[in-house]
């Protein structure tokens, strides 16, 4: 039997969450489903706050007084990381799918957890990794796995992404380690804002549309010039089970925007993605002289993770591409980083600078060696410059 209007609840309707509330209260989509509640702490954040009063939605304080009232065919998550898990498994045992923002959680630990409960509980359980999601990259995570470009032998990615102090400041978990009450947050420029192209190279290489590339090995080097407690730069290497290197290269310390840019090494071909340069395609270049283009994933609907979601539960299947099974290579390489090199590095404040016009704070030099890193396939520690130090090999 196919479910005509799908129920949601929204459960964090501030910063990404408003883009949920904006898309849903748009007519057209209220065909489809319908918001049946909102959960925050505070709700008058939202800049659609008194649409949702309009609209006469009820508003609730917390999950628990949600599904004391209400029950939802889907429960939308976009609260801070430290939240995800437990939300999460709330939510599933309450009767709901489950579509969780990305990163799903903040330990390997939990996001068992999370995959338990939802097989115990028979929902789906999505994570909002956007690309994943896309039909350009499900086409051409097909033709890997196909084998349309032979054995991969590399993939490196770099992002220069400068966030000025008031990014920083826009939320007490941001940057942090930890939260006030000791609970493991570890947000940073590799597991929140960079978190979608870090993950994109470990799904890519999955066995299956469902499943990610497991990792074998991973060293990081971690850096930071803003005054938070996590990193805002970092260098990784990753090696999977099947022995391809994986590079991550990415920063908030810059004065200009670079990426995402992407290169991806494989056995016949050459695939490279250069965001910054007008024409934005993820072109297949193979060493016969053959080309293959995918529309730029960034073109595509960012919220295309929502209508799959949608879909799943009129048909009542489970296809949803980017479950916790596709999420959980990102967790686990997150800690591992963090298990790589425990102590964040300063880098000397001789070569920080604050733009006070701007309230950034970027690194002199250190988008030219991010750059040329990412070129070289090294890491930072691999050149001789002063402020770059090794990680430990983390075998897992």
């Amino acid at each position: 039997m196919i479910k005509t209007q799908i129920s949601i609840v929204l459960i964090g309707i501030g910063g990404y969450g408003d883009l949920y509330v904006s898309h849903l209260l748009d007519t057209n989509k209220q065909k489809e489903a319908s918001i049946v509640g909102v959960v925050d702490i505070n709700p008058k954040m939202s800049k659609n706050y008194n649409k949702i009063i309009e609209n006469h939605i009820p508003v609730f304080s917390s999950i628990e007084e949600f599904y004391e009232n209400k029950k939802a065919d889907l429960a939308v998550i976009s609260t801070p990381i430290h939240l995800h898990a437990y939300q999460t498994c709330y939510a599933l045992t309450h009767g709901s799918n489950v579509l969780c923002e990305k990163p799903m959680c903040t330990t390997t630990q939990d996001a068992n957890k999370m995959i338990n409960t939802r097989n115990d509980m028979n929902k789906f359980l999505a994570i909002g990794f956007n690309w994943s999601f896309n039909p350009s990259v499900q086409e051409l995570k097909k033709d890997i796995r196909n084998g349309f470009f032979g054995k991969p032998k590399r993939l490196k990615t770099v992002l220069l992404w400068p966030r000025s102090r008031s990014y920083y400041n826009r939320a007490p978990w941001v940057g942090r380690k930890y939260s006030e009450e000791s609970e493991l947050i570890l947000d940073s420029v590799a597991s929140n804002a960079g978190a979608h192209y870090l993950h994109h190279m470990f799904y890519l290489l999955g066995p299956t549309k469902e499943e990610s590339s497991c990792l074998n090995q991973v060293t990081a080097e971690l850096y930071r010039a803003n005054p938070i407690e996590n990193f805002d730069t970092c260098a990784l290497r990753a090696i999977t089970d099947e022995g391809v290197e994986l590079l991550y290269y990415a920063t908030h310390a810059v004065k200009n925007s670079v990426g995402p840019r992407f290169t991806f090494e494989f056995e016949h071909a050459t695939i490279t993605y250069t965001q910054e340069k007008g024409s934005n395609n993820v072109i297949a270049q193979f060493h016969d002289g053959r080309k293959k283009l995918y529309t730029d994933p960034r073109k595509e609907d960012p919220l295309q993770k929502l209508a799959t979601c949608i879909e799943a539960i009129k048909l009542g299947n489970q296809d949803i591409y980017c479950g916790p099974e596709a999420a959980y290579t990102h967790t686990l390489c997150i800690n591992s980083m963090h298990n790589s090199m425990p102590e964040i590095i300063n880098f000397p404040e001789i070569l920080i600078n604050h733009d006070e016009k701007t309230d950034l704070i970027w690194v002199d030099g250190l988008s030219e060696t991010l750059i040329k890193c990412f070129e070289e396939s090294r890491m930072p520690s691999e050149f001789d410059i002063p402020w770059a130090r090794k990680g430990k090999l983390v075998n897992l």
